[in-house]
C-alpha cells in the first residue's frame, strides 16, 4: 500500500503543500551551518597554533599569571637567602661572644643542623611535579625556620644567665685565697706536672701552694656556699670546698683553723681559714684549687698576685687592717 502523504494548505501562496517538507529542508540546513562551523573553527585553531604558533588567549592570561608567581618566589628566595645570612651571623655573636663571655659552652652543630640529614622529608616536593625553584623556596624557609628557633632558645638562655651576671660577677673566684703580700707568702708548687714532694714520683699538681706561716688568714675567692668540711689526718688534711655556682667550686686544704661550716653563705673577701700543715703536708701552706665543671683549672688564670695590698682589700671588701690578720669569731671555730 502506498504512503500515504498529507497537504496543508499555504494561504500565503495560496497552495496545498506537502506537510514537513519544510521543517527537514531547515533541520538539514542549520546542521551543515552548524558542523562546517566546527571545522571551520578546527581548522583554524589547528592553523593559528601549528603554522603560526601563535597562543590562545587563555594560555597566554596563564603564562602571565606562572610568569608573575615565579618572580614572587625569585623574591621569596631573596628574602630567605638574606635573612639565613643575617641569621648566621646572629650564630656568629651567639657563639664567639654571648656564650663565651658567660662561660657557655658552644651549641654543637649537630643540635643546630637537626633533621636537615637522614631521611629525605622534601622527597614529595621534588616528585610531585613542582618547579625546582619553588621546592628550593620550601626547603630553605624551613630549614631557616628551624634554626631560627633553636637561636630563639640559646637567646633565651643567654638572656636568663646575662640577668645574673651580676651574681656571677661576685662568685667567680678572681682574687687569691691569701693576701698578696710578698712579704708574708711564696709559692711553693704550681699547678701541672711535678714531682710528689713525699715520694719524688712524677704527679699532677691540681692546684697553686701558697707557702706561709701557720695562722696566716685565708680569704674565700668568691661568693657561694660552704659545701663540705672535712678534717682528715691524710690527703688534703682539714679542707673546705665552697660551691660559687655557674660551674665553679674552690678547695682551701691543709688548714689550721676552719671559721666556717657546711651549708654556710659566704661572701668574697671573709676569711674562712687559716693556714696549717694537716694531711699529707711536708711544711706549712695553703693549698688551693679552682675547679670548674669538674675539671681542676690553673688558679692562675683566675687571680692577680702582682696586685697590691689595698687593691685586695678592696675586692676582697675587707678593711685594710684586717687584710693581715686572721678574724675569727671564737664561737664559730673549728680547731684541729
Amino acid at each position: 500500500m502506498p504512503d500515504l502523504k498529507k497537504y496543508i494548505f499555504n494561504p500565503q501562496t495560496l497552495l496545498y503543500e506537502e506537510q514537513g517538507s519544510d521543517f527537514k529542508r531547515r533541520l538539514a540546513v542549520y546542521f551543515f551551518l552548524i558542523v562546517g562551523g566546527l571545522l571551520t573553527g578546527i581548522f583554524n585553531l589547528w592553523l593559528l597554533t601549528s603554522v603560526f604558533n601563535l597562543e590562545l588567549p587563555k594560555t597566554t592570561l596563564l603564562k602571565k599569571r606562572n610568569a608573575a608567581l615565579l618572580s614572587r618566589i625569585e623574591m621569596f628566595g631573596t628574602f630567605v637567602q638574606d635573612a639565613d645570612r643575617r641569621l648566621e651571623i646572629l650564630r656568629l655573636r651567639d657563639d664567639e661572644i654571648y656564650r663565651t663571655v658567660l662561660g657557655m659552652s658552644r651549641i654543637s652543630p649537630d643540635v643546630r643542623d637537626a633533621g636537615f640529614q637522614g631521611v629525605n622529608r622534601y622527597e614529595w616536593l621534588y616528585e610531585g611535579g613542582y618547579s625546582l625553584d619553588f621546592a628550593d623556596v620550601v626547603v630553605r624557609t624551613d630549614q631557616l625556620s628551624k634554626k631560627a628557633f633553636i637561636q630563639s632558645k640559646s637567646f633565651d638562655e643567654v638572656l636568663r644567665l646575662a640577668r645574673q651576671a651580676g651574681d656571677m660577677a661576685s662568685s667567680v673566684p678572681i682574687i687569691p685565697p691569701i693576701c698578696p703580700d710578698r712579704k708574708h707568702y711564696r709559692i711553693s708548687s704550681t699547678f701541672g706536672r711535678r714531682a710528689d714532694p713525699k715520694t719524688g714520683r712524677p704527679a699532677f699538681h691540681q692546684g697553686l701552694d701558697f707557702a706561709a706561716k701557720k695562722g696566716e688568714p685565708v680569704y674565700v675567692t668568691g661568693d657561694g656556699v660552704v659545701e663540705s668540711v672535712r678534717f682528715d689526718l691524710r690527703g688534703y688534711g682539714n679542707q673546705i670546698i665552697i660551691n660559687h655556682g655557674f660551674g665553679y667550686k674552690t678547695r682551701y686544704a691543709h688548714l689550721s683553723f676552719v671559721n666556717v661550716v657546711e651549708g654556710m653563705k659566704v661572701q668574697r673577701g671573709e676569711c674562712i681559714g687559716s693556714v696549717g700543715n694537716t694531711g699529707k703536708s711536708t711544711g706549712s701552706h695553703l693549698h688551693y684549687e679552682v675547679i670548674y665543671k669538674g675539671r681542676p683549672t690553673n688558679p692562675a688564670n683566675y687571680m692577680d698576685l702582682n696586685m697590691s695590698v689595698e687593691e685586695y682589700a678592696t675586692m676582697a671588701q675587707v678593711s685594710r687592717k684586717n687584710a693581715g690578720r686572721v678574724v675569727i669569731d671564737p664561737r664559730r671555730v673549728v680547731r684541729n
